[in-house]
Parts: C-alpha cells; structure tokens; sequence
C-alpha cells in the first residue's frame, strides 16, 4: 500500500497521477471530480506507479563500477579502475574520493558545450533559419527551448542521446522560430526537415526519463 497526496486544482481537465523524485505520490483532482474517482483512477495506475518509484529509487543510487548509463545512445555499464571511469569510449580520471556520476557528468556537460552550438548553427544554416544565439543549460524538466528573440536553449543531456535524436531536438527547436507552437503547420516544418521525427520521439517516450 503507497499514500497517495491528493491535491485539487481548478485548472486541471483530468486525473493525474505523478511520482515525486522521493517516491512520492501525488494525485491531482480536478475542482468538482470525485475524489472517490480519483483513487479507482490511480488504483488502475499501481504498475506504473511501481515502476517509477523503483525508477526514482534506481536514479538517487550512487553510481559505481557496474552502472548502466546512457552515453552516445548505448547503454553502457560504467567500468571504475585504476582511478578512471570508462563508460563506452570516454575515459574520465576520477579524483580521489571524487563521485562516479558528478566526474562523469561534468565531462559530459563540457563535450556538450562543445559540441551542441557549432552542430545547431549547422543545422540551423542547413535549414536557412538564422539563430541569436545557442545555450546549453542544466534542464530538469525539457530537452531545449526557442526564445522569441531566436535564442535556442539545450539540455546538455543530448550528448547521452543516439545523434538522430538528438538532431532532431535541435530540429524541434529551430522550426519554433518559424511556428512558436505545436499546430499541425509546425509538425509540417518539422517533417520536412526531419523526416525520422517519429522514431525519434518515440526512442524519448521509452528512454526521455532515464537520462532526465
């Protein structure tokens, strides 16, 4: 048996049921549903709810040698030797007493810093669309961003991504700059210069919450 925190919300349309990063969970009701019909909803809910908690639970664990992780789209097991870190063909010198997953992921921000501007003007100039500027950020919640002043934000997790899909986030983000919502018109853009959109939305449906 899991407690559930029931919150009300006057704008929600519909039940939702979400797990916290401390295996909390959370049910939102919206203003005059029942609440009775609430927990029937987040009953039908128990496997996925297990999953995420184990999820959450798998995510707060340190990282050592034997740790699966995502990087250039393999998941990999982290090997921890010799006071190094190999996960795939990176090779990280872990300071002593240092942790496995703040060395890893310092280095990954930094090829992404690297790496992600260059290929977005790539992109971008590819596709004839002209950007201010490229950011890359520590997102918890999305995988990048286009301001209205043609500014382009990306998670610096995109390095852990296959390259397809991680293009085509960058993609995603620059036909924003021509249709700044998710109409059909911007599915069009989307396609007509990412035509594997769909599998690469669908490889961040399965695998998005691993890595976020």
């Amino acid at each position: 048996m899991v407690a559930v925190e029931i919150v009300r919300h006057r704008r929600a349309r519909r039940y939702v049921v979400r797990v916290a990063a401390d295996g909390a969970v959370r049910l939102t009701v919206p203003r005059r549903a029942s609440i009775d019909g609430g927990l029937r909803f987040a009953a039908t809910q128990g496997p996925w709810i297990a999953r995420e908690r184990q999820r959450q639970l798998d995510r707060s664990a340190p990282w050592r040698d034997g740790t699966c992780a995502w990087y250039r789209g393999t998941h990999d097991r982290l090997r921890c030797e010799s006071g190094r870190i190999i996960c795939g063909d990176l090779v990280v010198d872990l300071p002593p007493g240092g942790d496995v997953r703040t060395t890893l992921e310092r280095r990954w921000r930094a090829l992404a810093e690297d790496e992600l501007p260059p290929r977005c003007l790539e992109l971008a100039a590819r596709c004839g669309e002209r950007v201010a500027r490229v950011s890359v950020r520590n997102q918890r919640s999305r995988w990048g961003a286009c301001s209205a002043r043609g500014v382009i934000t990306l998670n610096w997790r995109l390095v852990q991504m296959p390259a397809s899909v991680c293009d085509y986030v960058i993609f995603h983000e620059l036909m924003h700059l021509r249709q700044p919502n998710h109409s059909r018109r911007f599915w069009r853009e989307v396609d007509a210069v990412c035509g594997w959109w769909r599998e690469a939305e669908r490889w961040l449906r399965k695998h998005g919450k691993e890595i976020l």
